[in-house]
């Protein structure tokens, strides 16, 4: 496989995992996902974001949420974000820090 097919089924298996956690799993929640997995919708954003910035081109957190989410952060949990339990977010502090943390400082 040549360089750039490779780069582009890259950018349609990204579009398709996107399209599969905005679209068709809204039902489960960003603290699960780093919970079980060590990364969540905000990390793809912020890799998002990073890659955008070794491109040269700036762009905030915000603006990488939301052309990562399709809409702002504060749409996006009015729409689909619950509460989570004392349990879940002891359980965030801890994965957030082995898998955000280290790797930001």
């Amino acid at each position: 496989m040549d360089h750039q097919t490779e780069i582009e089924i890259q950018a349609a298996a990204f579009r398709r995992l996107q399209q599969h956690l905005m679209q068709d799993r809204t039902d489960v929640q960003n603290i699960d996902m780093m919970n079980l997995t060590g990364f969540c919708r905000n990390c793809l954003s912020r890799w998002y974001q990073e890659a955008a910035a070794e491109k040269g081109i700036e762009m905030g957190k915000d603006e990488a949420r939301e052309l990562y989410y399709g809409m702002t952060m504060a749409e996006w949990k009015a729409n689909y974000q619950t509460e989570a339990s004392s349990e879940k977010q002891a359980e965030f502090k801890v994965a957030f820090e082995e898998n955000v943390s280290k790797k930001t400082t």
